[in-house]
Parts: C-alpha cells; sequence; structure tokens
C-alpha cells in the first residue's frame, strides 16, 4: 500500500490522462450537436411565414346607443344596466325597460348594477 499522497498523484495522473483522451472527443461532440441543432433551428425559422402587418377597415360610423336609450332595466328586477353589461344580456326584449339617464332609472326605483363597471 502507498501513501495518501501517492494515491493522490495516481489518481491526478489518471485524471489528467483521461481528459486528455476524452476531452477531445467530448469536445467534437459538442460542437457537432450544436451545429446540428443551430442547423435545425435556422430551418425552422426559414419555413415560417413573414409577418404582414395590414391596416384595419376603419368603420365610417362609430357604434351608436340602441334606440330604446343609455340605461336598461327588467320590468320585474330591481337594478338597471349599461346595454353592453352581462346583466342587460339576459334580459328578454319584451320586459326591458330602457332609460335615458341614471337620475331617470333611479327616480324610477331601480339601483345600478354592482357588476357593471362604470355604474355608480
Amino acid at each position: 500500500m502507498g501513501s495518501i499522497q501517492d494515491w493522490w498523484v495516481s489518481g491526478k495522473a489518471l485524471l489528467e490522462e483521461g481528459i486528455a483522451q476524452w476531452g477531445l472527443i467530448a469536445l467534437v461532440f459538442l460542437v457537432a450537436f450544436s451545429a446540428f441543432g443551430l442547423g435545425r433551428l435556422s430551418a425552422l425559422e426559414e419555413a415560417k411565414a413573414p409577418i404582414q402587418i395590414e391596416n384595419a377597415a376603419v368603420s365610417s360610423n362609430p357604434p351608436s346607443i340602441p334606440a330604446g336609450g343609455y340605461l336598461v332595466a327588467s320590468k320585474t328586477g330591481t337594478t338597471y344596466y349599461f346595454p353592453w353589461c352581462s346583466g342587460a344580456a339576459r334580459i328578454s326584449s319584451a320586459s326591458q325597460i330602457w332609460f335615458p339617464s341614471e337620475a331617470a332609472a333611479q327616480k324610477a326605483g331601480y339601483r345600478a348594477a354592482k357588476n357593471c363597471k362604470g355604474l355608480e
């Protein structure tokens, strides 16, 4: 048996010899696989269609408020909504009441819907 220092020297020599022999081979494979992967990526990029930006058609007249008024409520309900709120979509057209303002809706006994943003 040898001393720890002898084991250390022989292990270090074996490691240096292994790196010298296998390090070059590992480096060649690493470069080859990297080049192959980059080639595949560039082929995928070339296959994509280029992005085209087009101007959207501009409408000549902006959307208007529905003919009934500014706010809508149900005849059997207690809340009023903007026409684009989700609660207004659930009101059948036969039971809709339209108001020109929030003050008119409140005067009729309705309150603002809490889930309709912009109403107080």
